[in-house]
């Protein structure tokens, strides 16, 4: 990763500028004139804004004091600390305040989408698959090199880990549950964090006694590229107990500052544990699951559905120049913030594309069965009402006993039906002991297709 240019120092600019004479206020007149944190709605580092054409009658240095001036005045900082004793803050620029209002309106109100999470069945159904894809891609952020289709069948199937890659998925997995089933409704504590952590890093440390525990002085943890160049080198382990303790009082808004927005705050917890780097690993597994614990303790709902660490893997280099952004200038974590806004809603529009794609399948599998694959297969009413039962519920299995006591039919004549359904490769049969079920597969509409003319 390619080190950001570190910017101009604002105050001595503003020394120069004020050193030079007779056409210095005129200078300074253009300067103050523009007042933009972020020109053309792009809160831009130095490092970008040096590569723009300046503005007529400001050079490149100027332009920049420009902005820092308004982004300073704008600025709030936050409870949080660098090494040397610096807070760190964040802008609400307007492209902030827009994306923000639009979080609020689509994670914390209905999906806007033809298949609204209503039923149960659904809820489960759509959250399990959530789940899965944020477990996968969480630690596929951390190197897990699992292929997609193996971890999802290991889920689905609760087979145990093969693989420390495997074991990791397990963990994010299981961490993601502990999130929606209880620790949404607790306060964020030190113990709570640990126990998370433990969660998330099970098994896969090199040391299994690191989990759940503080990093301690002889870990020697800093935070490298590819090449071995240091990027960030976290807080002494000294500092760690008192600044979980201010991050959890942070997360619990019980720090006395002005308001924050919760998804700001949010977003900042999974910033400000990632800066102090508290565990010999996990911090980044933590980071994300402390973002996903506040936005649903705040009423967000939606984002239980919603997986960011797809988005970020395959933008894992803007994901890291945010932090570096913020760190060589000023400690301004609004690049971390806006980078973090954009995944978010790149992942809602995400899940609705994902909601639309599968009322489409299953609008066109019913379609085919209607028209095609009932006369093609030579299937009966009984199958027919399988099939759409299976279409609604991906995965439900289903019984010879059940589905003869359900039709009022013989056992002979219930077997034959699902066996017919398996052999045209619509269903899939499994063994459980000496009984047979059948599945209804999630590709379902798909395998209808496949018979269609």
């Amino acid at each position: 990763m390619k080190i950001p240019m570190i910017p101009p120092d604002p105050d001595r600019l503003l020394r120069e500028l004020l050193a030079g004479g007779s056409e210095a206020a005129a200078t300074m007149a253009r300067v103050l004139e523009r007042r933009e944190a972020a020109p053309g709605g792009r809160y831009r580092h130095w490092d970008k804004l040096r590569q723009l054409p300046a503005p007529a009658g400001l050079d490149h240095r100027l332009w920049w004091l420009s902005i820092k001036m308004t982004r300073r005045a704008l600025a709030a900082p936050i409870p949080l600390h660098d090494v040397r004793g610096r807070p760190f803050t964040f802008v609400m620029p307007d492209i902030a305040q827009q994306m923000v209002h639009r979080i609020d309106r689509r994670a914390s109100g209905t999906i806007e989408s033809a298949m609204p999470l209503a039923a149960p069945h659904d809820q489960r159904r759509y959250l399990l698959h959530s789940l899965i894809e944020e477990a996968i891609t969480s630690s596929q952020l951390e190197g897990a090199a699992t292929t997609r289709r193996v971890a999802k069948q290991m889920l689905r199937e609760r087979r145990e880990p093969r693989d420390k890659g495997e074991r990791m998925i397990v963990n994010n997995f299981r961490g993601m549950r502990f999130i929606a089933e209880r620790a949404r409704n607790e306060a964020l504590t030190p113990e709570l964090v640990f126990e998370l952590h433990g969660i998330l890093t099970a098994g896969t440390l090199d040391d299994d006694g690191a989990a759940g525990r503080f990093r301690r002085d002889d870990d020697e943890i800093v935070v490298q590229d590819i090449e071995g160049r240091t990027l960030h080198t976290p807080p002494p382990a000294a500092e760690l107990p008192a600044r979980l303790q201010a991050l959890c009082d942070f997360a619990n808004d019980a720090a006395e500052t002005p308001f924050i927005h919760p998804v700001v705050r949010s977003i900042l917890l999974h910033f400000w544990l990632a800066y102090d780097h508290p565990f010999v690993d996990g911090n980044g597994r933590t980071a994300r699951a402390l973002f996903y614990w506040s936005m649903a303790r705040r009423g967000y709902w939606l984002m239980e559905y919603v997986s960011i660490s797809g988005l970020l893997l395959r933008a894992r280099s803007a994901y890291l120049r945010s932090f570096l952004y913020t760190e060589t200038d000023e400690n301004d974590t609004t690049y971390f913030l806006l980078d973090q806004m954009r995944v978010i809603l790149r992942a809602i529009d995400d899940l609705n594309a994902y909601l639309e794609r599968k009322m489409g399948d299953r609008r066109r599998g019913l379609e085919i069965l209607r028209t095609t694959a009932a006369s093609h297969l030579g299937l009966n009413h009984r199958q027919r009402a399988l099939i759409r039962h299976g279409l609604d519920n991906p995965g439900a299995a289903y019984s010879i006993r059940g589905h003869a006591g359900y039709h009022g039919v013989g056992y002979a004549t219930a077997r034959s039906d699902l066996l017919g359904l398996s052999e045209a490769g619509l269903f899939v049969l499994v063994k459980e002991g000496r009984a047979f079920r059948f599945l209804a597969p999630e590709d379902l509409a798909g395998r209808l297709r496949r018979h269609e003319g």
